[in-house]
């Protein structure tokens, strides 16, 4: 089995799941309306089932399954402003008449060659510059923790939190995984469709150690490859580290920094954004971490 990934889960395990036998009816079957179903009546429940079908044993069930959640997973990613708001500035830019100020002295050579700004012979607007307010690109980078359990509604909510960074940074983000060791499941310079990244990050499992030191110098590894504006970590984990390391003076190695911890247990996580100057927020599952990411981008 390759470093990360999951144990394949028997049919007879996964039937411990009361909702099991509604959604695979048959061995390799899934019923995609019985999902439907299932998340009206509990989103987070059903995610967490999904989740472990995509480990499932059988090899056409496990199949359907991860296709089933790179769809599904992505489409429970998409709420909340679709782009974190980045800090404007002025830059100078070429001339249109809905951009800008004119800016006269970057201008004024070809004001002064036309004569004027009312020269006969005209100024050449290729030539004029404005003065205008842009916002800068965002970069994320998400860390998701694996050190504990690495399978159900943990295991969906990690796969949802990557599908939402893929949503709003689509050319510009990373997901790096951590536990013992820190494995970079999306690199911040390559191009890797949204529904893999997710299915990757399903076939993660956990280890019993925590290096969160590592996890945040792999991030500010990852942020220096982009040219962005803003460069945001987003750290989903409950923080207990582990690992012989410096957590904080991993923290400041980042431009911004932003903690999703598990609702009911974010003591850890709450002192630790304290002591680096992180902004944090809680999430109860799958369903509620992507408008988690969005408050904590949102600020």
């Amino acid at each position: 089995m390759a470093q990360g990934q999951r144990k394949t889960t028997s049919r007879r395990d996964l039937s411990r799941n009361p909702r099991f036998e509604q959604v695979s009816p048959e061995v390799g079957e899934l019923d995609e309306a019985a999902v439907d179903e299932n998340m009206a009546e509990d989103p987070d429940d059903t995610m967490a089932l999904i989740a472990d079908l995509t480990a499932a044993t059988d090899p056409t069930l496990r199949e359907l399954a991860r296709r089933l959640a790179g769809r599904l997973f992505l489409d429970v990613s998409r709420r909340g402003p679709s782009r974190p708001r980045g800090v404007g500035k002025l830059v100078e830019q070429p001339y249109r008449p809905d951009r800008g100020d004119l800016d006269i002295d970057a201008s004024m050579d070809a004001i002064v060659d036309a004569g004027g700004l009312r020269g006969r012979q005209g100024v050449d607007p290729e030539r004029l510059r404005v003065r205008a307010w842009v916002q800068p690109g965002t970069a994320l980078c998400l860390l998701v923790d694996r050190s504990g359990s690495m399978g159900g509604k943990p295991l969906a909510t990690s796969a949802v939190a990557a599908a939402s960074v893929a949503w709003r940074a689509p050319s510009d983000f990373s997901v790096i995984a951590f536990g013992k060791d820190v494995v970079v499941a999306k690199s911040q310079d390559v191009d890797k469709p949204a529904e893999r990244v997710v299915n990757d990050v399903l076939a993660l499992r956990g280890f019993g150690t925590t290096d969160l030191a590592g996890a945040l110098m792999g991030a500010a590894e990852q942020l220096r490859r982009s040219q962005a504006g803003r460069k945001v970590t987003i750290l989903l984990s409950d923080c207990r580290a582990t690992v012989d390391g410096d957590p904080a003076a991993a923290a400041a190695m980042l431009d911004e920094l932003v903690v999703i911890a598990p609702e009911g247990d974010s003591d850890e996580a709450q002192a630790f954004a304290g002591r680096v100057g992180a902004r944090l927020t809680t999430a109860s599952g799958p369903s509620s971490v992507a408008d988690a990411i969005g408050r904590v981008l949102e600020g």
